[in-house]
């Protein structure tokens, strides 16, 4: 049985790959804030038949992930699925372009969207590269964003979110390099526009046919595959 380790569960992209993946037998380590919160997430889980199981982890605290690492110790994790991320104090859904525009940054709500959507995938890669060099498929996956691409910007604003995005890309860049010789295959991944309450009722996809398509490319990955940039349906993105 295959283990994934998926962050930001209570909702959205995360809960439907905790569903996706328990479904299809995988082992789901499904970590959430607020786990007493998150009622349908432990929904998931008690008709999981004990294949996913809920773990409190707030990505920003350092110590939650080390401690949980050590709780964890010597449990082979093949897929770690940062899914986790914030755009920010103000929604798109709400705003659209009006978010984060020059002249209005609220800089200590941008060092909070930078310490989850950069920090945080960073901190858990590193404490369990371990776990996941003793796996079977060894995979590090972030979830990213087109807004990140620098060939893709053409219409400026949302300095926060685009700023953490590009470089939640570059880390992962350069993780794949340096993560090679453990065979392990690292990269960002864009799970399209999706109807979530980032994303917003204008999305192009709604959650289940997103995450249907980044399990695919997760599937599909081969070394070869290892700091490119794609996005949901396997397409490659510019950087």
């Amino acid at each position: 049985m295959p283990t994934i380790l998926i962050t930001g569960t209570s909702r959205g992209l995360g809960l439907e790959f905790v569903r996706q993946y328990a479904n299809d037998g995988w082992r789901v380590l499904a970590c959430a804030r607020a786990p007493e919160a998150a009622g349908e997430l432990q929904e998931v889980a008690a008709r999981s038949q004990h294949r996913a199981t809920v773990h409190a982890l707030d990505v920003t605290d350092h110590a939650q992930i080390e401690s949980l690492a050590r709780q964890l110790e010597g449990v082979p994790i093949d897929v770690l699925l940062n899914s986790a991320g914030v755009m920010g104090r103000e929604a798109f859904a709400d705003k659209g372009l009006g978010v984060q525009r020059f002249g209005a940054t609220d800089y200590a709500d941008w060092e909070y969207t930078l310490r989850v959507n950069v920090f945080g995938p960073m901190k858990l890669a590193e404490a369990f590269v371990d776990h996941v060099a003793r796996s079977s498929q060894k995979k590090i996956v972030t979830l990213t964003s087109m807004l990140g691409s620098m060939g893709q910007n053409t219409i400026g604003g949302l300095y926060a979110y685009r700023s953490s995005k590009a470089a939640a890309n570059s880390i992962m860049k350069s993780m794949a390099i340096d993560l090679q010789r453990r065979g392990i295959i690292a990269l960002p991944l864009h799970p399209g526009w999706v109807r979530t309450e980032i994303g917003g009722p204008r999305g192009e996809l709604d959650v289940p046919t997103s995450v249907t398509g980044v399990r695919k490319v997760i599937a599909s990955l081969t070394p070869g595959s290892a700091g490119r940039f794609l996005q949901w349906d396997g397409r490659e993105l510019p950087w």
